[in-house]
């Protein structure tokens, strides 16, 4: 399966206690790097998404957001400690009573009065439920979106893969008749020096040349190499690390070629091949 490591998922769920949305963002990068942005009543749910992104995703820089919006209903309310009130109050009634010019006390003074207001704390389980269960849908998205957006980029590797294949035909089938060329041009510089051919001599830089110019190993190479790329395309799990150690292969082997090259075609050839390898390359970059 193939998976890019760039997508994006976002998903609302609502209910009394408010409504809440989920994005998560993802980027290529060599490991699995996630990072969250959440609201404070949510932050202890952070180990459990963390989780939850290890058992989905294998690589990527992977950025969560996630907002609540409570409810009208569902926001805090103000709580009285009547006792305290009423403490405050006769202490207050008492002084004044001492007092030749009491002062009145109002409402707002015993408020104000430490512990006798106080914030009811929001119950925010049910909250915390739905994070949970919204964080789960929008990662099963997100991850519907890179596979998505991974197989697009199938038909780029396997129309680039079944054109190499081409090339390396095209240079097995031209070696017989090249090799044929070096020894014509081997003899031709012999009779132009004036030098007495010597079978046994032009045999042996035959040999040499032929072992010089020889590419049966790499075009075998290039050709397993080709086959494993379309074989790891159509495995399951992530497969962008080996498919970028596989590139590095194939392009080490299209310099070898190009190294050993005896004819512009061949030569030719090995830079077409380093050009679609680094067309996949740059592809394979992205892949999860």
């Amino acid at each position: 399966m193939i998976r890019s490591m760039t997508a994006f998922a976002r998903q609302d769920t609502q209910g009394e206690w408010g409504t809440l949305t989920c994005e998560i963002r993802t980027v290529n990068h060599r490991y699995l790097e996630p990072s969250f942005r959440l609201p404070e009543a949510l932050r202890e749910l952070e180990n459990a998404f963390r989780d939850e992104i290890r058992q989905q995703l294998k690589r990527g820089k992977v950025d969560v957001s996630m907002r609540l919006q409570t409810a009208e209903s569902a926001s805090q309310e103000f709580e009285v400690c009547e006792e305290m009130a009423h403490a405050v109050n006769e202490a207050a009634n008492h002084i004044n009573r001492m007092l030749d010019n009491p002062a009145h006390i109002s409402a707002l003074d015993i408020l104000r009065w430490p512990g006798v207001l106080s914030v009811k704390e929001m119950d925010y389980s049910p909250a915390q439920k739905a994070a949970g269960e919204l964080f789960k849908r929008t990662v099963a998205e997100l991850v519907t979106v890179r596979e998505r957006e991974g197989e697009r980029l199938r038909p780029l590797f396997e129309d680039r893969l079944e054109t190499m294949s081409e090339f390396v035909s095209e240079v097995r089938s031209l070696m017989p008749e090249l090799l044929k060329a070096q020894e014509r041009n081997l003899k031709d510089r012999f009779e132009k020096a004036k030098v007495e051919l010597d079978p046994e001599r032009v045999a042996q830089e035959m040999v040499m040349l032929a072992q010089k110019s020889d590419v049966a190993e790499e075009l075998d190479r290039l050709e397993a190499h080709i086959t494993e790329v379309s074989e790891t395309l159509q495995s399951d799990g992530a497969i962008g690390r080996r498919l970028d150690f596989l590139m590095q292969e194939l392009n080490r082997e299209a310099n070898t070629l190009s190294s050993k090259s005896i004819d512009a075609r061949v030569t030719r050839v090995a830079v077409d091949l380093k050009v679609l390898i680094e067309q996949m390359r740059e592809q394979v970059q992205n892949l999860e």
